[in-house]
């Protein structure tokens, strides 16, 4: 896993990283920048001399992103010299990120540092590889923005967007009892459903959905983080188109196929008739995708994982009721007191809920019967498996939800950092992690 902890270390010289604020959790990758000398190194961009610069709609009026693009093109491309390493923001599975300034530039971002002889030798270089390829997808405002991306040495480094926020996971542990209203849960659910939604129609499957993965942005809404353990499918998505009669044609007397006029009788046409009108649905959900790993957050795995047995798409949705139990009653439904028990009830216990939290009874009812059809054990029932989000959103929890205007509305909290237009601006200081 690849779960980031605060640190508590001083202002990290943008020159030489010592070796001091290395994790001391990994010794592979605690290492990682502590040779990394700014003046020494030799560095190479993907980028060519007259970058190419990706669309990123859903960043046209972002000033981050803007001074970005303005530095790749008056640089022919970025490289670690164009960035001062502020410090170390957390440590993970496979790199470390730091927040970092672009030199001469008011902006913040997050760039993660992987080692990657040290991955090469534990094994685990696809990750970080798979985590790359993924971010230079994306495009939606509930996932990270891949900035730039370059290599040092052996190291390799991209560039993210920072979330000055922290996650849902501390945002919880600050709420009273430790546990979201049903409202505020809503809304950060639909925001992450939105982003499942997205990925799942490039065939990604996240694979590590829980609310330490979940960060806050500074304007209260959500991004996902972490792709190192995510599955890119090569499988066909299904595509479904659901025909549905409009209720005015519903009960036609008749209709007849192929063609809007009957065949003649002698010399006398019946009248034309219409064909019933059509909503389609598009689905594009990669259900096919198939794989035999091991992994996710043990509360989290699905029967399906936790049995060694083969997963697909569907794992996202169990992780996804295990999300929604966990921001309204502040724990997970199959944790037990080691990994080895939590799997094992995770297979075989049924789902339990504490007594009622809420005078909403209406909305917490359908809140259990939709957390009900996510953490159906058979994976070839659960609720989403099929038709993926579009089945999801239809469901009485979320009725009312605007989810074409989320974007818009104002979230349950905003952090404690202020927000110049569409740039992240740091209080002095005030760190938080991304």
């Amino acid at each position: 896993m690849s779960d980031y902890s605060p640190d508590s270390d001083s202002e990290t010289n943008s020159d030489m990283l010592n070796s001091g604020q290395s994790s001391a959790s990994d010794s592979s990758s605690g290492s990682l920048l502590s040779r990394l000398s700014f003046e020494n190194l030799t560095g190479k961009s993907p980028e060519n001399q007259i970058p190419a610069i990706p669309l990123k709609p859903h960043k046209t009026h972002d000033s981050a992103w803007e001074a970005i693009k303005a530095a790749k093109i008056k640089h022919g491309g970025l490289n670690f010299r164009d960035f001062r390493l502020i410090r170390r923001l957390g440590s993970g599975d496979i790199g470390n990120v730091y927040l970092s300034r672009l030199r001469g530039g008011d902006y913040y971002y997050a760039m993660k540092v992987v080692d990657k002889e040290a991955l090469e030798a534990k094994k685990k270089l696809h990750r970080a590889e798979m985590e790359r390829k993924i971010l230079a997808m994306l495009d939606h405002p509930f996932l990270p923005t891949l900035y730039a991306e370059f290599e040092a040495s052996n190291f390799s480094c991209v560039v993210m967007e920072f979330c000055s926020g922290g996650d849902l996971h501390t945002l919880r542990h600050s709420q009273k009892r430790k546990r979201f209203s049903l409202s505020s849960a809503r809304f950060y659910a639909a925001e992450v459903l939105l982003a499942l939604e997205y990925l799942h129609m490039l065939g990604i499957i996240y694979r590590d959905l829980k609310p330490e993965n979940v960060l806050l942005r500074s304007d209260g809404h959500i991004m996902l983080s972490d792709f190192d353990l995510s599955l890119k499918s090569t499988a066909t998505n299904a595509s479904l188109e659901i025909p549905v009669a409009s209720p005015a044609n519903r009960n036609s007397p008749e209709k007849w196929p192929d063609d809007d006029v009957a065949p003649s009788c002698l010399c006398f046409l019946r009248p034309k008739l219409k064909k019933p009108a059509i909503n389609r649905e598009f689905i594009a959900e990669p259900v096919h995708a198939r794989s035999s790993s091991f992994v996710g957050t043990h509360e989290y795995i699905s029967p399906e994982v936790a049995s060694g047995g083969a997963h697909g798409n569907a794992v996202d949705w169990w992780a996804y009721g295990i999300f929604l139990y966990e921001l309204v009653y502040g724990c997970t439904p199959f944790s037990g007191e080691n990994n080895s028990v939590t799997l094992r009830n995770i297979v075989k216990r049924p789902l339990t809920f504490p007594p009622g939290i809420s005078l909403e009874r209406t909305l917490e009812t359908a809140l259990r019967s939709l957390i009900t059809g996510l953490l159906e054990k058979d994976p070839r029932k659960r609720l989403g498996s099929k038709r993926g989000a579009a089945e999801i959103k239809t469901q009485p929890f979320f009725r009312g939800l605007n989810f074409a205007l989320i974007r818009s509305a104002t979230p349950p909290e905003i952090p404690g950092f202020r927000r110049t237009k569409t740039s992240y601006q740091r209080k002095p200081s005030y760190f938080d992690y991304f």
